[in-house]
């Protein structure tokens, strides 16, 4: 393990993509369907996870890549705070 990665990072590492993008999917939609405060609350801790998973890894992430996280989470935060009103 290097210096700059922590054993969380190194635990998401090893995970397997599939597994990852459906538990994602299924938290999404479990927070688009819920009953207004709670979906926007499940859809903000979501969302909260991802800025700092996207803190981390901006450094290594391309231009294209970046903009794109950027506008899905951007997203993501403007329907949770919808849900929220």
């Amino acid at each position: 393990m290097q210096r700059t990665q922590t054993p969380v990072l190194s635990r998401l590492a090893r995970l397997n993509p599939t597994t990852v993008f459906l538990a994602a999917l299924v938290l999404v939609l479990v927070g688009l369907f819920a009953p207004g405060v709670a979906g926007g609350v499940l859809l903000l801790a979501l969302a909260a996870g991802l800025v700092w998973l996207m803190t981390v890894t901006w450094a290594v992430q391309a231009r294209a890549t970046r903009m794109l996280r950027l506008v899905m989470l951007t997203l993501l935060i403007a329907i949770a705070l919808a849900k929220l009103l």
